[in-house]
């Protein structure tokens, strides 16, 4: 009887002793897990460049972008409100590292479509990335009608494409800064002077201001020669505010047309004399594939 009670007991013994070790096991060689960076910025444009962030798998993200007249037209057109330039469009999210999107501006009345992907993603833990890398190509047509049809026209002066590089990181909670080198080829210029591959640097940052409200700046610089007399750098300022499944940008910037083609090479407008455009971005998300 007692020799049962004994063993009883040494099998206790060692079923607890093995339990703990087990326990201990699991704390002291947990693995270690890879944290990415996410909401750098609130959307995935800043005002008018591409953001570090992407459209998440199977979301489609609804966007509804527009710009007034310029501030300096007077009270006659009511300081820019009675003109008006649009661009419709949706991106949609392939995976969490790639996105599409397709558009129509009412702006020489252009086509665009364009692929982005993440190369690199912000990480801390087992995979430490101390930035973001993206990678982002475009094709637009113009489809204005010819202003000489009676001569030889070809398709592929319609044709414009653009290449960037967008490498940026989220320092904190309420700091993000990106930059985006970046090429815009166009297959037709109007004037010698113009180049058809235009390159330029472009920056950005966002500071938030609350749990709903960010503050965005955005500067593309373009290489001396390369544009047309009158032509000049993008620059804006806004506001991001959010409000349940919408995001509103609110936003003042020189630029008139919301793609790449029109931005960096087209820009006409210059803040030193009311050549400003008050404008705004309108995104509505819509989940059409649940991840697993």
């Amino acid at each position: 009887m007692y020799r049962s009670a004994l063993l009883l007991w040494l099998l206790c013994a060692v079923s607890a002793l093995n339990a703990q070790d087990d326990l201990l096991s699991l704390l002291g060689d947990e693995e270690e897990t890879t944290e990415y960076a996410t909401a750098a910025f609130k959307t995935n444009r800043v005002i008018n460049l591409h953001s570090l962030e992407n459209t998440a798998a199977g979301v489609l993200d609804f966007k509804i972008s527009h710009r007034f007249g310029m501030l300096n037209r007077g009270a006659y057109e009511l300081f820019g409100l009675d003109a008006a330039t649009i661009r419709i469009g949706g991106d949609y999210g392939i995976t969490d590292r790639l996105m599409i999107g397709i558009g129509r501006s009412s702006f020489e009345k252009t086509y665009d479509g364009f692929v982005k992907f993440k190369l690199l993603r912000q990480s801390v833990g087992k995979r430490k990335m101390p930035v973001t890398a993206a990678i982002f190509a475009s094709t637009a047509i113009q489809t204005l009608r010819w202003q000489n049809p009676d001569r030889e026209n070809y398709f592929r002066s319609r044709l414009y494409y653009t290449f960037q590089l967008i490498l940026g990181r989220k320092f904190s909670e309420n700091i993000s800064l990106q930059l985006s080198p970046t090429l815009v080829h166009r297959n037709l210029v109007e004037v010698a002077s113009e180049a058809n591959d235009v390159l330029a640097l472009g920056g950005a940052g966002r500071i938030k201001l609350s749990k709903r409200i960010a503050l965005n700046l955005e500067y593309i610089y373009v290489l001396p020669d390369q544009l047309a007399p009158g032509f000049g750098n993008s620059l804006s300022l806004g506001f991001d505010i959010e409000t349940g499944g919408h995001v509103f940008q609110l936003h003042l910037t020189n630029s008139t047309s919301m793609i790449e083609k029109g931005f960096v090479t087209q820009n006409s407008g210059k803040w030193g004399d009311g050549g400003i455009h008050f404008g705004f971005n309108v995104s509505r998300v819509f989940t059409l594939k649940r991840q697993k």
